[in-house]
């Protein structure tokens, strides 16, 4: 029941930045507008006033996204820039997952391209004198179908420049090939740019998604190609990792290059489709390199976290499958607090706190969104469980705190309740935040301010709780419910303790938009040896988040407590 204890360490309080979105303060936002008329963020645009208010908010950790070269079809050829053929490349803007130069980065990020990299490092170093980490990309299964390395390190052999293309597969390869057979177009891709050349790629190489055919599916990740890291995926995944393939040594590299720029930690996409073999290898010389580095798998299957964790040296995994998906289901007024149970059984014992907890991010759909709650306001129990339950970092998305919504189909994106990752596009809350540059919140409306209020008291918990950031936890569902505690609806309600030697926390949240909650929440004998208090006492129990409550009761007896409709309740126990 009682996961291990973690080190105050694993408390990071991520935000992610999408990069090009964060500054831009034109609101045109037409869609499949160009750069010039939607606009576009700058690194210059995060400031010192941006980065201090961002660590006053209670931030750790910034991840830059989109930060890498890739493709899109601005045209930067007067640049030295090789121009992207629109018909393989998603958005005027790009997907900052398909990468076209891992040692350079995306020229629409500078105010001046021909110094684009002493810009981000510039930001990099803003952003340490104001006391935050820096989190980037690092996109390891698949590269931009014109990849091509114009700024690459003398001696470094670009990625598939010494293929054999005449083999499906060669462990010597970088890529993976469709031998004697022309790429094609997938039927329907329509890009706004128009150009007389025909996309030419022969033969072709296979698709990001492991689609070994020369034309993918318009659904299909069609604008990447995949990386080949010894696996013969059509030979029964057959391995071949003696010697090490190229590959390995390639990306290494290409980590090692970042890591000297003074980056303190990579989250890397869709790490489980990369061999864990690599991660275990890679890794580890990484953080020779650079001492204190961290890593963040994307990861979706559960059956393989303990394997990513121990044998890949991943720091931290996201928890999607986990706990996301069942708050969400909750949030929506169809999911069950049960599965919060569940959750943490499977990920207790010797991995919780490796579990990155978030309610949004660039991939899926934001809380205010009539596809996911429809209010920000439904996201406060779920946030304070999200950032409270384990002593494994919290994620924030830039735009969450004051109910970034959006509304129509900014171009590729379409009208989805995601904030695009394809397109030039201005986020109206978050411009009202950022207020010509003051960050200030100025034109914040009321109800935006106190959301953004919450997020902030939030954090300030999370940072200053030495029972959050370094305790145990003990869930007290099984001790309570209709029966034992009458009012408590288990389905709804969620009660647990956080507790280490400085600390004792009881906290509950209640789900239900519509119903408050009156009822009282029994702790066990075995929890109060647990926290290692005297179990025949009474206590105080002050409520030190939102309500300023003050309840007396004897531990023997159940605990009083009232809870709004979507109320929270984090109970000192003293």
């Amino acid at each position: 029941m009682h996961p291990t204890v973690a080190t105050p360490s694993d408390k990071l309080v991520v935000y992610q930045i999408f990069t090009r979105l964060f500054g831009n303060q034109k609101t045109t936002n037409k869609p499949w507008g160009s750069r010039d008329e939607n606009g576009v963020g700058k690194f210059n645009d995060i400031t010192d006033i941006a980065l201090k208010e961002l660590k006053t908010f209670g931030i750790s950790h910034v991840w830059y996204t989109g930060v890498i070269e890739h493709a899109l079809m601005t045209d930067y050829s007067a640049y030295g820039i090789r121009q992207d053929h629109p018909a393989v490349v998603k958005g005027r803007a790009g997907s900052p997952y398909a990468i076209k130069d891992y040692y350079d980065v995306n020229p629409d990020l500078a105010v001046d391209v021909k110094n684009r990299m002493k810009e981000f490092q510039a930001l990099l170093k803003r952003s340490h004198d104001n006391g935050l980490k820096v989190l980037i990309d690092f996109v390891p299964n698949h590269v931009a179908r014109q990849y091509h390395s114009d700024a690459k390190p003398k001696g470094v052999v670009d990625l598939g420049a010494k293929d054999d293309k005449t083999k499906a597969f060669s462990p010597g390869n970088n890529f993976y090939y469709i031998p004697g057979v022309a790429f094609q177009v997938p039927e329907g891709v329509n890009p706004p740019v128009q150009t007389e050349k025909q996309y030419v790629e022969q033969p072709a190489k296979a698709t990001g998604n492991d689609v070994f055919s020369a034309q993918p599916n318009i659904n299909d990740w069609y604008e990447t190609i995949k990386l080949n890291y010894g696996v013969d995926y059509q030979n029964n995944r057959q391995m071949h990792f003696s010697p090490v393939p190229d590959t390995w040594t390639k990306m290494r590299d290409i980590l090692v290059f970042w890591a000297k720029k003074g980056v303190d930690g990579f989250r890397c996409d869709m790490a489980e489709m990369v061999p864990v073999e690599f991660w275990g290898w890679a890794i580890p010389q990484v953080k020779a390199a650079k001492p204190g580095i961290i890593f963040i798998a994307e990861i979706y299957n559960p059956q393989q976290y303990r394997n990513y964790i121990f044998n890949g040296k991943f720091d931290y995994l996201y928890d999607k499958v986990g706990l996301y998906d069942s708050v969400r289901r909750l949030m929506e007024g169809k999911g069950n607090a049960k599965e919060i149970t569940r959750v943490w059984q499977n990920e207790s014992g010797d991995f919780s706190q490796h579990m990155l907890r978030f309610l949004e991010n660039h991939d899926e759909q934001r809380i205010a969104s009539n596809e996911f709650a429809g209010s920000p306001w439904v996201a406060v129990p779920a946030m304070t469980l999200s950032a409270t339950l384990h002593t494994g970092p919290v994620m924030i998305y830039f735009g969450q705190e004051v109910g970034v919504n959006p509304t129509k189909a900014e171009g590729f994106q379409g009208d989805d309740g995601r904030t695009t990752i394809f397109d030039y596009w201005g986020i109206p809350e978050f411009q009202a935040w950022v207020n010509g540059g003051k960050f200030d919140g100025g034109k914040l409306s009321k109800d935006q301010k106190q959301l953004r209020a919450f997020y902030q008291q939030l954090l300030q918990l999370v940072n200053t709780s030495d029972a959050i950031r370094t305790g145990a936890f003990y869930d007290l569902q099984y001790t309570n419910n209709n029966n034992q505690s009458p009012g408590y609806n288990a389905t709804t309600l969620y009660s647990y303790l956080r507790h280490s030697d400085r600390q004792k926390l009881l906290i509950i949240c209640n789900f239900d938009r519509d119903q408050a909650a009156k009822t009282s929440i029994r702790i066990p004998a075995e929890a109060w040896q647990a926290m290692k208090l005297d179990g025949s006492k009474t206590y105080q129990f002050n409520d030190i988040f939102q309500t300023k409550t003050k309840v007396r009761a004897k531990a023997a007896n159940a605990i009083p407590v009232e809870l709004p409709p979507l109320g929270v309740l984090v109970l000192e126990i003293q």
